[in-house]
């Protein structure tokens, strides 16, 4: 099977190449770097590839999926330009039913990281009718510094200190990965939702508050659904064994952990995983698996 990663500059794209370099069941299809920008260039390449990685922004994931059109290739595109789109699957294998549609789908649009932890926390429960649709969430997110990307990631590591202190971002309340939340989700409003950029290269942690009046249920039926439905192999439940959660406990994997804590009025729900790993470049390696009919955990770190 031939593999193109168009965008494989970034560091999303860096990170899957270097991984599907070392398997022997797929073969890369390699632009040089004069030529990785152009759109004839890129072009044939997605149509010469049986399945194209998008690591792109935006307007340029949209002109890859033009050029795609005109093929049989199969595409993954890690963007935000069509997470929402119904022409693409959304790439969460471990919801209820998604990984059959991902098998059979052309079209998969690789999860935004924040937007992976919330999902995986909250749709389980709407889906299974114990969490209100419209119950007024919020989200807090931890993420390391390699989520913003090479200018993002040269500044921090250029800092000297100056960088150490944890700054939130997007207060506006519009980040991009809002919509896919409220869509994936199945929920009828936008949470508030706080992402917070630290001085640590790689780990994510998504956490949502949950009192319990906003639910049908107890405690104990919560983590019940989340442990039914993550029996393992890249997301599994887990209790929580410590008074305080490392948002890089997951660096360099690319599995997620998903935990219940709190007491008998309140609890939190949290998603822990690694920003590049579960979070993008992990996540697209096991879709790009499944679309392939590969082994779903070959080239992953879990």
């Amino acid at each position: 099977m031939k593999v193109f990663v168009d965008g494989s500059a970034g560091t999303t794209g860096l990170e899957i190449v270097s991984r599907l370099k070392e398997r022997e069941d797929l073969t890369l299809v390699l632009l040089s770097d004069e030529l990785r920008k152009d759109p004839s260039a890129r072009k044939d390449a997605i149509l010469s590839a049986d399945l194209t990685v998008l690591c792109l922004p935006d307007q340029a994931a949209v002109e890859a999926v033009a050029f795609a059109e005109e093929g049989a290739g199969k595409l993954i595109d890690a963007s935000t330009a069509h997470r929402t789109d119904p022409r693409f699957v959304y790439g969460f294998p471990e919801l209820s039913g998604q990984r059959e549609k991902i098998r059979a789908a052309k079209y998969v649009a690789n999860p935004g990281c924040h937007a992976g932890g919330f999902v995986a926390l909250v749709a389980p429960l709407v889906q299974a009718g114990v969490l209100d649709r419209s119950a007024p969430l919020s989200a807090f997110s931890l993420t390391g510094y390699t989520g913003g990307g090479k200018k993002m990631i040269a500044d921090y590591e250029a800092a000297n200190g100056a960088m150490d202190a944890p700054r939130q971002y997007a207060l506006t309340q519009q980040h991009k990965h809002l919509k896919e939340m409220v869509a994936v989700s199945g929920i009828t409003r936008a949470p508030i939702f706080l992402p917070v950029v630290g001085a640590f290269p790689r780990g994510m942690q998504v956490s949502v508050p949950l009192p319990l009046d906003w639910l049908t249920c107890d405690v104990k039926e919560v983590k019940e659904i989340y442990r039914d439905l993550y029996r393992g192999g890249v997301v599994r439940y887990q209790e929580a064994d410590t008074p305080m959660l490392a948002a890089d406990m997951m660096a360099g994997k690319d599995g997620m952990i998903i935990s219940v804590i709190g007491n008998e009025e309140r609890i939190v729900a949290v998603a822990s995983f690694d920003n590049l790993g579960k979070g993008a470049s992990g996540a697209a390696i096991q879709n790009l698996n499944l679309m392939l009919g590969a082994d779903e955990f070959a080239g992953l770190k879990l």
